[in-house]
């Protein structure tokens, strides 16, 4: 029998966790951090020296995610032609 344990996530999250999470690609993350997000909101660079740079390891706060996919528009109907 397997052992069965869960696990909740804290505020900030790894890029891995935030798919597991949301149901976001990586490739609609890279696309959000990139035109959306705003470092230090939805993401941060992070250092065990306390000195990110921009090839630092990224993490995410899941909540600001989901309240941006909460201020999504709804998506809008499209013509289709025959």
């Amino acid at each position: 029998m397997d052992n069965v344990i869960q696990l909740t996530p804290n505020k900030w999250v790894a890029e891995d966790v935030l798919i597991t999470l949301t149901g976001l690609t990586t490739h609609m993350i890279q696309h959000a951090r990139r035109t959306s997000w705003m470092e230090g909101r939805e993401y941060r660079h992070i250092a065990a020296d306390m000195q990110p740079a921009p090839n630092s390891t990224i993490m995410y706060n899941r909540h600001e995610v989901d309240n941006w996919v909460e201020r999504q528009s709804p998506a809008k109907r499209r013509r289709i032609s025959a």
